[in-house]
């Protein structure tokens, strides 16, 4: 029986396919070379002084349906910059999350901060897609990956001179994200292919990621509390969507959480 995760890929590969047919890959890779330069993502999430928020700008998910409806993804990225995030996370794929690569062009012209493409990424053509449309950091999932793929696409996006934020579910797959040189690896407490969320998955393995390499702690972040946890499990940042995207004042919710992870955040470093 296919899991939630399968069903998702075979639909991204369709999409897929119908990108490639429109935009050929060598098209795609001069629209890529002429892109602005990528900022560095890494060292966004490396400085020190507290915890940083990777921010989402997420419609829907599988699990919860549809979130926010978003009709202004520019608005609301610029909302998460003013309150401190340290990144802003564009879900681009279309059937199960809303998304689109037209989001993640609004909102790399609305912030001067790095902006991640979070897809199911399977094809060097959608790497090449992430940087053509101004990605500095790129979502590569081991469950959906074999090591090699892993590894290859992560060498693409590093020759590109974006950053790879590689994801765990599991004991195993840290174990090769940090064999695939891995330098930002996020741990994800919601296991796509069965949609559960526990929190203890991240505090389990972020302790396990190894020092120098940046740990990302990912979905379950209901509110300080959470953050709190998973600092003190060794997060260095913090993914959220739902709660964002849910809530009436994300400028401030992003503020809030900040503080609790221990980062002051002054006006002049969000504007």
């Amino acid at each position: 029986m296919s899991t939630v995760l399968d069903q998702i890929v075979s639909g991204v590969r369709e999409d897929l396919a119908a990108r490639r047919a429109a935009l050929p890959l060598e098209q795609l890779r001069d629209l890529a070379r002429a892109a602005t330069d990528p900022l560095d993502a890494l060292a966004a999430l490396s400085a020190s002084g507290g915890v940083h928020l990777i921010a989402e700008v997420k419609r829907a998910s599988p699990s919860k349906g549809s979130l926010a409806e978003i009709p202004d993804p520019a608005s609301l990225a610029r909302q998460y910059a003013e309150g401190g995030a340290s990144a802003i996370s564009v879900l681009t794929e279309r059937r199960r999350f809303g998304g689109s690569l037209a989001d993640l062009d609004a909102v790399r012209a609305a912030v001067r901060v790095p902006v991640l493409r979070k897809d199911f990424i399977v094809d060097p053509y959608q790497v090449w897609e992430a940087r053509a449309h101004g990605a500095d950091l790129v979502l590569l999932m081991a469950s959906a990956l074999d090591q090699d793929e892993l590894t290859g696409l992560l060498a693409l996006v590093e020759e590109l001179g974006m950053h790879g934020l590689l994801e765990a579910h599991d004991e195993d797959e840290l174990d090769r994200c940090v064999a695939a040189g891995g330098r930002i690896i996020g741990v994800n407490a919601r296991n796509l292919k069965t949609l559960e969320v526990d929190p203890r998955t991240v505090t389990r393995l972020l302790p396990l990621v190894p020092e120098g390499v940046v740990g990302v702690a990912e979905s379950g972040v209901s509110g300080a509390d959470s953050v709190r946890e998973y600092v003190g499990a060794g997060a260095r940042a913090v993914l959220v969507g739902e709660t964002l995207v849910t809530g009436a004042d994300p400028r401030s919710a992003v503020r809030e959480l900040l503080a609790a992870g221990g980062r002051r955040v002054d006006v002049e470093e969000s504007a």
